[in-house]
């Protein structure tokens, strides 16, 4: 796997992550991730920071 870490803006939706990533929890545990995540930017996750699709319920735009 390419070891650039690629974000993408989904149009109304949230961040798309391509590639290997940790993320630092505010507890101080971490996911390491790999391939496609996705981080979510409407604020109505139930999962935050990923999204689980609420977007499209709250209609987000941007």
């Amino acid at each position: 796997m390419d070891s650039i870490l690629k974000v993408k803006v989904v149009p109304n939706g949230p961040l798309m992550l391509n590639g290997i990533c940790e993320l630092e929890k505010l507890d101080g545990s971490t996911d390491k991730r790999e391939g496609k995540t996705y981080l979510c930017r409407c604020g109505h996750s139930d999962n935050k920071p990923y999204c689980d699709g609420m977007h499209r319920k709250v209609e987000f735009q941007g």
